[in-house]
């Protein structure tokens, strides 16, 4: 009886911290998007301005750039994929904390450029945690940490969509971003204390083999090109649209 209980228990905890981990990658994605252009909206900033804060979403188009750099490098003495989570997680609360200081009328060159830093950390952080879930999670385990992982980030998106605005609303947009960042800081903690991934076989060595290697593997497949088409517009209307 005692070693089924053990790895219920283990199994818990790995689909409670891609719970977890779905809500951290999904709570910057709005900060950074709709609730921004929200705040410099009801600030007075012009429609030119609101228009060019689209572009902040460009390093989550190309963050598949950085992923081999992540994938290479590690920090000493830390958990391969904990390591970069926990960085790029107090980057993303210390640039929420900045941005609350920041004015939309007055100060919205610098609020823009905390914004653009706000994506690339959230995108980073995006990348490893999808590596964490696939070293983590059992074959078994996958379908089930994968749903959990889109609801952790539906979440997340919600509370930093629409209840960031509530608190706005009710206070005012300061606070309703330290607050944000106040959850980030939470979820580091609750990222210290995760599951450990596993050792892995077969860690590139060279950015040649993190770079290169898996391109090449890639493109010799079968129907590569109708795949990577598929993934680059399948939603592209979505994004028209909502822009």
């Amino acid at each position: 009886m005692p070693q089924p209980i053990t790895r219920f228990s283990n199994q818990t905890l790995r689909l409670w911290a891609t719970l977890i981990l779905g809500f951290s990658s999904g709570l910057p994605l709005a900060l950074s998007g709709e609730t921004l252009k929200a705040w410099c909206a009801s600030s007075g900033a012009s429609l030119t301005s609101i228009g060019f804060l689209s572009l902040i979403g460009i390093p989550y188009t190309f963050k598949f750039l950085l992923a081999p750099f992540l994938d290479r490098y590690c920090f000493p003495g830390c958990d391969r994929r904990k390591g970069w989570i926990l960085c790029f997680q107090a980057l993303l609360c210390l640039t929420l904390v900045l941005m609350s200081f920041c004015t939309p009328l007055y100060t919205l060159g610098w609020l823009g450029s905390l914004a653009v830093a706000l994506a690339f950390f959230s995108a980073s952080q995006d990348i490893v945690i999808d590596a964490y879930k696939v070293d983590l999670l059992h074959k078994k385990e996958q379908a089930l940490g994968a749903a959990l992982g889109v609801n952790g980030y539906r979440i997340a998106m919600l509370i930093s969509g629409g209840l960031c605005l509530v608190l706005a609303g009710q206070y005012d947009w300061a606070r309703s971003y330290q607050l944000m960042a106040g959850l980030m800081a939470l979820l580091m903690i609750a990222t210290y204390f995760a599951p450990a991934t596993p050792t892995v076989e077969g860690v590139p060595r060279t950015l040649k083999a993190c770079l290169i290697d898996p391109f090449q593997e890639f493109f010799k497949r079968k129907q590569a090109l109708l795949v990577l088409g598929f993934i680059v517009f399948y939603k592209l209307g979505d994004a028209f649209a909502g822009s």
